[in-house]
């Protein structure tokens, strides 16, 4: 199961980020300023993403998350399919808030139904091979919109892109066995999951979910302005014509395939095997590897040979794809199993919301403010600029490492205050036996 689950959230990063492989020729077609095309990836895909994300992952606390991630996937590729056959931009923002909505049905349940088939300590590496889908869906699109872009033009990967994820939905809908919630968890699942704000209520007031929420926002905000932009920036940097795109696509591409893959599992690896020892090694291993990528993320943005850039870049996408296993891993334990579906909800929309939604849109801003300054070189400086929000980000990992602990401890010793609240809610509604007679 967890290698369909992951096959799927590849089809949800293919789908999610072929848009930014194809923006110069779309861009070019339908004269767009690097603003507009942040919003495209940025605010208003990320608005729908995670406000439907919330009542979604609440049908994933109480319904079949087997169903959910069926229909999320035949959602998200039927409107893939459509980006093909817009006209002007409007069509073209339309479609992608479609995307987002069928998209934001996929990761809650996948996470709950993961930490459901795997122990607690084998939670970060499962979920960081999940993560993998990112890599591998990046990969995917990169390679494949390249050359077939280059082939039969940009509006002909968005048709045939979203044909495999119907097919999975059929296979999802009807191959998955739903997984018993709680079952490494001493079967500790409520009989009915608490009420979204009490849920809301409980994370608020773990001071490790805040600033481990908070570093995984900042961390995205970087990742998702650097990924929509990237390929723009080697186009225009290096003067790559738009119908060679696979010059550049393929070489990213496979870096890309790479270091992702090693990133992603070392995360988890690490995180597990430190973890055993202490867990705040969840949070300190995204902190450290964070720190680490910065001077290398500058270098490859500061020099003036592709070839000497991509291979600078490597190291920091490396490091960079280490932190998602071990905060959703982190994120997970100081809850209980009913409450999984929706913290991973509340999670996303946190990092979604800062990292989905300002991080492509505010680094098209930049870029268009330096225009005047830098030319076509502005791309180029904005960012440079981006990668500051990766030591934000370290800083909150750190934070959440200080009070982990105890917030572990918590919810190891007692049911949360929600938990309890849901279960004598659902005995008073329950009627009462008449004694026998």
């Amino acid at each position: 199961m967890l290698g369909i689950l992951t096959f799927v959230y590849t089809m949800n990063f293919v789908d999610r980020q072929i848009l930014s492989v194809l923006q110069e020729p779309i861009r070019a077609e339908f004269n767009l300023s690097d603003t507009q095309l942040g919003l495209l990836q940025g605010i208003t895909f990320a608005l729908f993403y995670v406000t439907v994300g919330i009542p979604i992952a609440r049908w994933a606390d109480v319904g079949n998350r087997r169903n959910i991630v069926a229909l999320a996937v035949g959602t998200w590729s039927l409107m893939t399919s459509l980006t093909g056959f817009v006209q002007n931009y409007l069509q073209l923002l339309l479609v992608r808030i479609g995307v987002g909505v069928g998209e934001s049905g996929g990761s809650p349940p996948s996470h709950s139904m993961i930490s459901d088939l795997f122990q607690p300590s084998e939670r970060a590496r499962a979920l960081a091979i999940y993560s993998m889908g990112i890599t591998f869906g990046i990969f995917l699109a990169y390679v494949f919109g390249g050359w077939v872009s280059d082939n039969f033009g940009w509006r002909t990967v968005f048709i045939v892109l979203g044909v495999p994820g119907v097919i999975i939905a059929f296979v999802v809908r009807f191959t998955f066995i739903e997984p018993k919630r709680g079952a490494y968890d001493g079967g500790a699942t409520a009989n009915k999951p608490p009420p979204v704000m009490d849920v809301v209520h409980y994370l608020a007031s773990r001071k490790s979910f805040l600033h481990l929420s908070m570093g995984s926002a900042l961390h995205a905000f970087t990742g998702y302005g650097i990924g929509a932009f990237l390929i723009s920036f080697y186009v225009r940097s290096y003067h790559i014509p738009h119908d060679n795109l696979s010059q550049i696509t393929l070489p990213i591409g496979i870096i890309i395939g790479v270091a992702g893959v090693i990133g992603n599992y070392a995360g988890g690896y690490l995180a597990d095997r430190l973890g055993e020892r202490d867990k705040r090694w969840h949070l300190w291993v995204p902190a450290a590897s964070t720190l680490i990528a910065i001077p290398f993320a500058f270098a490859a943005f500061a020099v003036n040979n592709l070839n000497l850039s991509l291979a600078l870049y490597a190291l920091p996408l490396m490091l960079g794809t280490m932190y998602l296993g071990p905060v959703i891993a982190s994120a997970h334990g100081i809850v209980s199993p009913p409450m999984r579906a929706l913290t991973s909800a509340i999670l996303f929309f946190i990092l979604n919301l800062i990292g989905l939604g300002l991080g492509p849109t505010l680094l098209g801003l930049t870029s268009d403010l330096l225009k005047p300054v830098f030319g076509m070189e502005s791309l180029r400086y904005a960012m440079m600029i981006a990668f500051t929000g990766y030591a934000w980000s370290a800083v909150h990992y750190f934070m959440a490492a200080r009070y982990y602990r105890q917030d572990l401890e918590r919810v190891s010793n007692t049911l949360s205050h929600a938990d309890r609240k849901a279960s004598l809610v659902y005995r008073l509604l329950q009627p009462r036996r008449r004694p026998k007679a």
